[in-house]
């Protein structure tokens, strides 16, 4: 079969003079794409889709988008594969379309990197929110932000950066989030209920997304993560952030 190539749908930004944000979408299935293209253009985001996983990665390359929607059952080379090359290139969000009961495919692509999910079949409104929700937690903030340090950590959540030992290093949206929201709470264990509702903002959904996401934390930012010291788990409850190192103004 020969491949597709990727097409960019433009649109208008809700304020003039304003940037248009754009989303890569990637489904195989041009009925789902276009709904979720249409949903999203009512959004004011401009979209380019793609067909399969070598068209996705040209896109990538090409159009530089702010987001990705990715569908993991692709042809040829799998969303997981895509989602595997879009991290080693780059910090782009990404959004997992999943169908009902493939948990082993989504705990791994949140392994991979992957942002956030939605299961098919799917409200667009919900997708569209999500995807919102992590496109305003990507924008540069206003400058009233927090630097925290932790012994050898210190994270900036204007520039929002990490740097360990005075190296940097990579995170998701939603890792970063997560240890933001920790570190802003420290000494205080929290159910994955609650993080998922505090971090990710839904009401319901898989807790093992939350298990990843710290697993993946104490892999960036633990001295030894098989052994966590600052992302304690608190057994029957969830998670603790227990903090090493408070200097005199930062926190």
């Amino acid at each position: 079969m020969a491949r597709r190539p990727a097409r960019a749908h433009a649109a208008r930004a809700a304020h003039p003079g304003a940037e248009v944000v754009t989303v890569l979408v990637v489904d195989d299935d041009p009925t789902v794409s276009d709904v979720v293209r249409r949903y999203l253009e009512r959004a004011g985001l401009a979209v380019v889709l793609a067909a399969d996983g070598p068209a996705a990665l040209e896109a990538a390359d090409r159009h530089r988008p702010s987001l990705v929607v990715l569908d993991l059952m692709l042809p040829g080379m799998s969303g997981l594969d895509v989602c595997r090359k879009l991290r080693s290139r780059s910090d782009v969000p990404v959004v997992m379309l999943t169908a009902l009961g493939e948990e082993t495919d989504r705990v791994v692509g949140l392994e991979l990197g992957a942002d956030d999910y939605v299961t098919k079949p799917f409200s667009p409104r919900e997708l569209v929110l999500r995807v919102q929700s992590i496109l305003r937690r990507t924008r540069p903030p206003e400058p009233d932000g927090d630097i925290y340090v932790d012994g050898d950590l210190r994270v900036d959540t204007v520039a929002r950066t990490l740097t360990r030992a005075g190296t940097a290093l990579s995170t998701t949206v939603r890792e970063f989030d997560l240890l933001v929201h920790f570190l802003r709470n420290p000494g205080r264990a929290f159910d994955r209920g609650e993080l998922l509702a505090q971090v990710w903002g839904w009401s319901f959904g898989d807790q093992s997304t939350v298990t990843v996401h710290v697993r993946r934390l104490r892999e960036k930012i633990e001295p030894d993560p098989t052994k966590p010291v600052r992302i304690a788990t608190v057994w029957g409850v969830g998670y603790r952030f227990d903090p090493a190192y408070r200097s005199g103004g930062d926190r």
